[in-house]
């Protein structure tokens, strides 16, 4: 069975750090193409990050400005979004997705507040 889960979210202050992980099983997340993906309040869905199968090139949205690194653990199976310098704006519900397929975990929850 495939299965998502993510982690790692919580509430941090304006220009804080988190490291979202999300844990794959059911497949090997390497053989995919897989992004982080978020959801702000009030807002559509956004992509965020994305990393290629095999050799892993990346690509990040306008918005990230460098502050964000999406990264894979292949002995673990488990994708990673480590964010810097988070602000107000980034608050929002980040998945990671498996593009193949547009799979999906449950989310979780990153708000950026004083």
């Amino acid at each position: 069975q495939v299965q998502l889960v993510e982690s790692g979210g919580g509430l941090v202050q304006p220009g804080g750090s988190l490291r979202l992980s999300c844990a794959a099983s059911g497949f090997t997340m390497s053989n995919f193409f897989m992004a982080w993906i978020r959801q702000a309040p009030g807002k559509g869905v956004e992509w965020v990050a994305n990393i290629d199968r095999g050799l892993g090139d990346t690509g990040y949205a306008d918005f990230v400005e460098g502050r964000f690194t999406i990264s894979r653990d292949n002995a673990k199976n488990t994708l990673y979004l480590h964010m810097d310098d988070l602000q107000p704006e980034d608050t929002a519900i980040y998945w990671c997705q498996r593009l193949t397929d547009s799979i999906r975990g449950q989310g979780v929850q990153v708000t950026v507040s004083s």
